[in-house]
């Protein structure tokens, strides 16, 4: 079984951890059991989900057995981490629906094959509790004076942090114990922004099991200027193709700066390290063979080989390698819907947002029609701006999309 602690620190991934001496010698000689959650307040993970995932898939492949524990109880809650209001109310339904598809996802990264790993859904314990026996049993071993203290609370005081939020650490630490006392587990991982959960569910364990227990972070997908990546103009990268297409996403790792290339090959892929030193290392124009690797690499693991091999082939096609367009993400407009302004074109193609974010582009010479300048914003639009049937539009400096005639 190889040492996947000194792998893990390699690549950049630790952060923060309880006990370092005895994680190292444990993972070292033992097969462990260990968990990372996943709230599901949305029908697909996200970029952001993409680092633990890839931790996980570490762990697993050094021989270790992970639990994926979905939060159907906890998102019921909301976790106050890193925001600044409530989050929004879910129904059943609407959970329900998260959890499927999330569960479909993580299937694509853990194999859970020969109790190779463990699917959880922490409803099936969380929504059966007693109210007044879980705070006796639970509640007792929490010092609000110490949970004051947490990040996660203490930016939210000021605003406003309701009762129900204020339950969330209890819950999670609750899944931990719960976990160890089903199946073993020893370890919790997840972002770097769950530490003090993280370090609540570690110190129930001991209280009321008098068992060891750990914790270990990663780190946040942050660039070179410590600014959260993973972010478009559309909104959170998705990991799900219907949300982000594998060409948008396969564009997003293409044009990372020069400065995160190497960050994001050693997090975000499984290629060797001395590879992605030798990528990292390349100069001037040569950076963006690294930038092609990794964007392929990631769109691979994400969506599949054929996907990602589809997503190359049409970012060539638009910067001259190729002449194929069939991959570039296409909308089809009808006829009858022309003559009106570009903005119009593009929201009703839901290539933006709204005509908010077109006005923004064009203010800022950021958008082009057949390789053309809008400088306009009433510029409109009828079939002759069409050519062979197809009109190509470029938002910024590398994103396209191909408007087709119905």
């Amino acid at each position: 079984m190889n040492n996947v602690y000194d792998i893990l620190v390699e690549r950049g991934y630790i952060k923060q951890l309880t006990h370092e001496e005895e994680i190292k010698e444990m993972l070292n000689k033992e097969k462990v059991t260990f968990y990372i959650g996943f709230d599901p307040t949305a029908d697909s993970l996200h970029i952001g989900h993409f680092l633990p995932l890839m931790m996980m898939a570490h762990m697993q492949r050094a021989g270790h057995r992970p639990i994926a524990l979905v939060g159907g109880g906890t998102v019921m809650i909301g976790d106050p981490s890193g925001k600044t209001d409530m989050r929004k109310m879910l129904s059943k339904e609407a959970i329900d629906k998260n959890v499927a598809s999330i569960k479909s996802q993580l299937s694509r990264f853990i194999d859970f094959s020969d109790d190779k790993a463990i699917l959880a859904n922490n409803a099936e314990w969380l929504l059966k509790l007693n109210y007044v026996e879980f705070i006796r049993e639970i509640g007792v071993h929490f010092s609000v004076n110490k949970m004051l203290t947490a990040e996660c609370f203490k930016q939210r005081l000021e605003k406003g942090l309701s009762f129900l939020e204020f339950n969330y650490m209890l819950m999670q630490g609750y899944d931990f114990l719960e976990l160890n006392r089903r199946y073993g587990c020893v370890m919790e991982l997840g972002g770097d922004d769950q530490w003090s959960n993280m370090l609540a569910g570690t110190d129930l364990i001991r209280r009321k099991e008098g068992k060891p227990a750990f914790a270990m972070t990663c780190t946040l997908l942050t660039n070179s200027e410590g600014k959260k990546m993973g972010k478009t103009e559309k909104g959170a990268l998705w990991l799900d193709k219907e949300k982000t297409t594998p060409y948008e996403f396969y564009q997003y790792w293409r044009n990372v700066d020069d400065a995160d290339v190497e960050k994001c090959l050693a997090l975000l892929t499984f290629l060797p390290m001395e590879e992605v030193k030798r990528l990292a290392s390349l100069q001037g124009s040569e950076i963006n063979e690294a930038k092609r690797v990794l964007a392929y690499e990631v769109t691979k693991l994400i969506h599949g080989e054929e996907e990602a091999m589809k997503a190359k082939e049409a970012a060539e096609a638009l910067f001259g390698a190729g002449k194929d367009m069939s991959n570039v993400p296409t909308a089809a407009i009808a006829k009858d819907k022309l003559n009106v302004s570009i903005l119009d074109i593009l929201v009703e193609t839901k290539i933006l947002p709204s005509k908010g974010e077109g006005r923004r582009l064009v203010q800022q010479g950021g958008l082009s029609v057949n390789d053309e300048k809008v400088t306009d914003v009433n510029m409109v639009i009828t079939e002759e701006n069409f050519i062979d049937g197809s009109m190509i539009v470029k938002r910024g400096k590398k994103n396209y999309n191909r408007i087709v005639l119905e």
